[in-house]
């Protein structure tokens, strides 16, 4: 087998992704761009681990453990998204920027709580 064949279809499915990574304003679009991008690096596992014709078949223990790192990915990645967009309304990139931290704004773990009023009613005597 020629390695040449499957490391081409590799780099077009990883140009793809990258595209669809840095062009892409939806979120769920940008997730899918990201598992093309793994399926890239499968291939080249898998292509490689054929190529070197290793008797321990490392290429494909390693392609495995990518496939099962991908499978949660997606599923904590759509799990984020779907309650995001219940809050926001929206699965835009560009409309999601309030949940980044700005420079004027306290960070939670530095900044001094505030007291609470008092709530109790006091009881007639």
């Amino acid at each position: 087998m020629h390695l040449v064949y499957p490391a081409v279809l590799a780099a077009l499915l990883f140009c793809t992704g990258l595209y669809g990574v840095l062009a892409r304003r939806n979120v769920i679009l940008v997730l899918m761009s990201v598992e093309l991008m793994l399926n890239a690096v499968n291939l080249n596992l898998v292509a490689f681990d054929a190529w070197l014709r290793d008797t321990l078949h490392a290429g494909q223990a390693l392609t495995l453990f990518t496939i099962a790192v991908a499978a949660a990915e997606i599923g904590i990645g759509l799990a984020i998204v779907l309650l995001v967009h219940r809050h926001r309304g929206t699965s835009d990139i560009d409309r999601l920027r309030d949940l980044a931290d700005t420079p004027g704004t306290p960070d939670a773990a530095t900044a001094e709580p505030q007291p609470q009023p008092d709530t109790k009613a006091e009881a007639p005597a």
